[in-house]
């Protein structure tokens, strides 16, 4: 079985391997249809943001409701466990709009597509 943060760690990879493929224009990616299936993969991926970070920090909780959190330095694990909750609490509120926002850019890109008009290589047979 895998360990839940190697998951993460190749889906991260997933998407630096396609930031690089994407920075420039290729017979793969340079039409509108391009850009809407990879949003439609990103929507697709931000909807999932909010049950990996509510499961990423299980564990922590697990080892707190054990009183088992340690904090180096002698830190607070009581004032830790908070800041955690509440960052976790705000990133989830912004994932879910993020979530919305591609959303909306994935729809805006469904109806457009290529003019052809004048282009060679989209010429049907007998077409000048």
């Amino acid at each position: 079985m895998t360990e839940p943060s190697r998951s993460l760690s190749k889906a991260a990879e997933q998407v630096r391997q396609f930031n690089h493929a994407s920075r420039s224009a290729s017979k793969n990616w340079e039409f509108p249809s391009h850009s809407y299936s990879a949003l439609g993969s990103l929507a697709h991926l931000v909807r999932l943001l909010p049950q990996a970070l509510e499961q990423a920090v299980r564990p922590v909780m697990h080892t707190y409701e054990h009183g088992r959190v340690l904090i180096d330095n002698g830190g607070d694990a009581d004032q830790a466990v908070r800041d955690l909750t509440q960052a976790l609490n705000s990133a989830l509120v912004h994932a879910e709009t993020l979530a919305l926002v591609v959303d909306r850019m994935h729809a805006a890109t469904s109806p457009m597509g290529l003019d052809t008009t004048g282009l060679p290589e989209f010429a049907e047979d007998g077409d000048v």
